[in-house]
């Protein structure tokens, strides 16, 4: 690998956070075609796309102002130590241009790119978006066979349905996961489940395929350290995502998503659960529903970018740990 400065983000000692172009961490923007595509080890990929929505939309703003105050973000994680840009090559991949008058074309352009991603063994860090952004990116990266998930979120997203069969809603993506064989149930794990319910028809048929679903109550009553053993111990050593919707978080903290629930985590909190997932061998991760509209002066993005760096630092160990194994 040939100038690793290339793939180094723009420090705000040389350059104000303030200036400059806001790709994703400051890092270097290339595309699919670009002459340095094949040195790529993670990819930072926006959906600014909200199809999905049910109520609240504005979700397809959030890559956009994720990506802005992603310039607040600092090359190291003084907690854990892993500096991800200086142990994986990193680059901004932009955003897959959706079709916003067309959903299944939306999820084949998206599927179409996470493939071609996947194919040239990158590994994707995704925002969304609203959260069936999570189907079509999992139709791309799980080729090989079903994957694991951990999964945070005040839902289970696992409806069958909306609005007298509509099958395809942010409410649904992980049970037509399950059922196109991308997800092995029995390696799934949803935390953070909580709110008032329609009813128990997504938790009665993700029980009855395997999927472990750990309320709000339990992770507090248990503590984080246990839950997570747990979960790592679910998904064991193969091939896993994570994904993370915003509203895992109490909206006291991060009030900009579509789907707020109260009795959430801190930001702190949210911090330590993905800081878990070291040793997990992870294959992509995202997070979803961050929607400006509602949060216009940015914290909710603000907490969202500094999770996704925390996501980053957990793929940039499992990226490593594949180089050797």
């Amino acid at each position: 690998m040939s100038d690793k400065s290339f793939f180094t983000p723009v420090s705000a000692l040389e350059m104000p956070r303030f200036a400059g172009m806001p790709n994703f961490m400051r890092l270097p923007h290339l595309t699919l075609e670009s002459p340095r595509i094949d040195e790529v080890e993670m990819a930072l990929v926006g959906v600014p796309w909200d199809a999905g929505t049910t109520n609240r939309p504005g979700p397809r703003h959030g890559p956009r102002q994720l990506r802005d105050l992603s310039t607040m973000i600092r090359a190291m994680n003084p907690v854990t130590g892993v500096a991800p840009f200086t142990m994986v090559n990193c680059a901004d991949l932009g955003d897959v241009g959706p079709n916003p008058i067309d959903l299944d074309d939306s999820m084949q352009r998206i599927a179409s790119f996470y493939n071609e991603v996947a194919a040239r063994g990158i590994t994707p860090m995704t925002a969304g978006g609203d959260h069936l952004v999570s189907l079509p990116v999992l139709r791309g990266i799980a080729g090989a066979g079903p994957l694991g998930m951990i999964h945070f979120d005040a839902h289970t997203d696992l409806f069958d349905s909306y609005f007298g069969g509509f099958r395809y809603t942010h409410g649904t993506p992980f049970r037509r996961a399950i059922e196109e064989g991308l997800l092995d149930p029995k390696r799934v794990v949803q935390i953070g489940i909580r709110g008032t319910a329609y009813n128990t028809e997504d938790v009665d048929w993700g029980l009855s395929q395997g999927v472990r679903i750990i309320r709000i109550e339990e992770l507090f009553d248990r503590g984080i350290a246990d839950v997570m053993t747990e979960a790592r111990r679910i998904v064991g050593d193969a091939p896993t995502y994570c994904s993370f919707d915003i509203d895992f978080i109490d909206p006291s903290f991060a009030p900009g998503t579509g789907t707020p629930e109260i009795g959430g985590v801190t930001s702190f909190q949210a911090q330590q659960v993905v800081r878990e997932l070291s040793g997990v061998n992870l294959v992509g991760a995202d997070l979803v529903e961050v929607s400006p509209p509602f949060d216009a002066a940015g914290g909710t993005a603000w907490i969202g970018v500094s999770i996704m760096f925390e996501l980053m630092c957990v793929l940039a160990e499992a990226i490593a740990a594949r180089r050797v194994a």
